[in-house]
């Protein structure tokens, strides 16, 4: 099988869909592999070291698109890739496909298999390759929000920790899932007072059970969303569907409650987001402000820390691409469930639920 990996084209996008060690795997299993020239140069990986394991440099994304069976990106196909993708073509990728019509449509026409890892569950139920990349922006949403409280970004001048005599900021963390985790223990550790919301029990008994004493986990309500958005210095919007659109937790007139000054970080922005006033922004242009509130709305935050993202992503879609160059996806699916989940769309037809429901299409489930 040809399996191509082009540069990533979304804006302030480091991270590279396969390393130098994944073309070594996949050349031993007797596969072809094209990489763009340059496409790994943001996560510290040069052309050099992928030819050295046998990758073949192609000078443009065109020929990458025009030559691959399958195609195995970081993020969603921006328009200028679309345009490439063929009928029967095997893009597996990032889609998040719920958050953009577009882009759903855009793939939809194509004809081709878009497998998501987004929507791949393990045999405990768990998304394995979704895991390392919220973890990455679970840390983040701490450090970007700390910097963004700062005076100059707008923020109200809060240091998050504290120092002796002054007291720490308060932050505000919705959804206990591993984004939430993440950005709880970042936060604590910089010695924040921390408020995780979640509607799950069992998880907030994890949570209670695993995080220091300066983190307080909390059922989850609108109106403990209320209460505690008046107080928050620091918002983390870290809820997920897999899949599916992120509820709106936070409507526009919430905003009203908080201080002014005060910062949200919304990681479910790349599925529509939970707070009802974020839009995607970018790494060149993170923050806009709405009724006194600074809004940081990446898409695509663990882009910007593209060598330990471009790690923690590869090794765990690994495994994965060479089952699908090794067996071909339908027999790769078909002997794994969870795998199969990950089929988004085949041929024309859309076969993961919650996408079909996001724009009323209709909806046809995969076979082998």
């Amino acid at each position: 099988m040809v399996i191509g990996v082009p540069k990533e084209v979304k804006s302030d996008e480091y991270r590279v869909a396969v390393v130098p060690a994944g073309v070594e795997q996949l050349r031993r299993s007797g596969h072809t592999v094209l990489v763009q020239r340059g496409a790994g140069v943001g996560s510290g990986m040069v052309d050099d070291e992928y030819a050295a394991l046998g990758a073949e440099i192609v000078a443009s994304a065109d020929e990458v698109w025009a030559r691959a069976d399958l195609i195995c990106k970081v993020k969603e196909p921006l328009a200028q890739e679309i345009k490439h993708i063929r009928k029967g073509q095997v893009v597996f990728t990032y889609f998040h496909f719920a958050a953009s019509r577009e882009l759903t449509v855009g793939c939809l026409n194509s004809g081709c298999v878009a497998i998501a890892y987004e929507t791949i569950e393990d045999k405990t139920g768990r998304l394995p390759l979704l895991t390392p990349m919220s973890e990455v922006a679970g840390k983040m949403s701490i450090q970007e929000g700390a910097k963004y409280l700062e005076k100059p970004m707008e923020g109200r001048g809060i240091l998050l920790g504290g120092i002796p005599g002054v007291e720490p900021a308060n932050v505000l963390i919705i959804g206990g899932g591993v984004v939430g985790t993440a950005a709880a223990k970042v936060a604590a550790g910089l010695g924040a007072n921390v408020f995780i919301l979640d509607t799950n029990l069992d998880r907030l008994r994890y949570l209670d059970d695993v995080m220091p004493a300066n983190v307080t986990t909390l059922y989850s309500t609108p109106e403990a969303i209320r209460r505690h958005l008046a107080e928050a210095d620091l918002v983390v919007g870290a809820v997920l569907v897999p899949g599916a659109k992120a509820p709106k937790l936070v409507p526009k007139n919430y905003l009203t409650l908080m201080k002014h000054g005060a910062v949200i970080v919304d990681v479910a922005v790349d599925q529509g987001g939970c707070v009802e006033t974020i839009k995607p922004t970018t790494h060149s242009n993170p923050t806009y402000v709405v009724d006194g509130i600074v809004h940081y709305g990446v898409a695509n935050m663990p882009g910007a820390v593209g060598r330990t993202s471009t790690f923690g992503l590869t090794n765990a879609t690994i495994s994965y691409l060479l089952k699908l160059a090794n067996e071909g996806y339908q027999k790769a699916c078909a002997a794994d469930p969870g795998f199969a989940l990950g089929i988004n769309m085949a041929h024309g037809k859309v076969t993961y639920k919650p996408v079909a429901e996001a724009f009323e299409l209709p909806y046809t489930p995969w076979t082998a």
